[in-house]
């Protein structure tokens, strides 16, 4: 490591603390810790970058923008070997409040990256589903018409009330997928209820249309 005093100060104070974060991420994420009096790096943890102790910085003097706390980022940059980063810096202060050091994280989010590709090309709709493989296919109905509704109000299957599930029922009715045989238990079996209280709630919905209709 290099030695200054700085530096000697740096690294008593924010040693654990880096390594904790490089071993937690390990190889994912190299450590830096700046000296801002030298302009020098006081020390570094699994430098993916080539850098050391003891070379320059080369960060900015002006220390302006910071967030909350003195953080800056998440912000991108871009390895050597052209991998995606993403990094965050937080300064670091003396007992009164002078800026000393910086502590800077940078995150190889490269293999993230690839693995998001790849989860992308097996979940992505390659076409649209064919109409006439699904045509009769009365559950797929159900299915898509539930969490379609679901989505749209924001709502959870496991936390509807009454007047969600006779306002849900209602929709599938006006849709006609009550007319399959097995619909009702299809759909009980889906909201995690029995078969009687959907009738009720189907009961309720037709009752509610009849009355606004009347």
């Amino acid at each position: 490591m290099f030695d200054s005093s700085n530096a000697d100060m740096l690294l008593r104070q924010h040693t654990a603390t880096a390594a904790a974060i490089s071993t937690l991420f390990y190889p994912h994420a190299e450590i830096v810790l700046h000296d801002l009096e030298t302009g020098l790096i006081a020390g570094i943890w699994n430098a993916f970058s080539g850098r050391m102790a003891g070379v320059e910085s080369l960060v900015e003097d002006a220390l302006e923008g910071a967030g909350e706390g003195g953080v800056y980022g998440p912000y991108e940059k871009t390895g050597e070997d052209g991998r995606r980063l993403k990094s965050v810096t937080a300064v670091l202060k003396d007992d009164h409040g002078q800026a000393i050091g910086l502590l800077c994280i940078n995150m190889d989010v490269s293999h993230f990256d690839a693995a998001a590709k790849l989860l992308a090309a097996f979940t992505g709709a390659v076409s649209p589903r064919p109409p006439s493989l699904f045509a009769g296919d009365w559950r797929e109905e159900i299915n898509t018409a539930l969490h379609d509704w679901l989505r749209t109000r924001g709502l959870a299957l496991t936390a509807l009330k009454k007047g969600d599930r006779v306002a849900l029922v209602a929709a599938l009715d006006s849709r006609g997928l009550f007319q399959t045989r097995n619909a009702v238990d299809h759909l009980a079996s889906l909201i995690g209820t029995s078969r009687a209280s959907i009738y009720n709630y189907l009961a309720d919905a037709r009752r509610s249309q009849k009355d606004r209709t009347s």
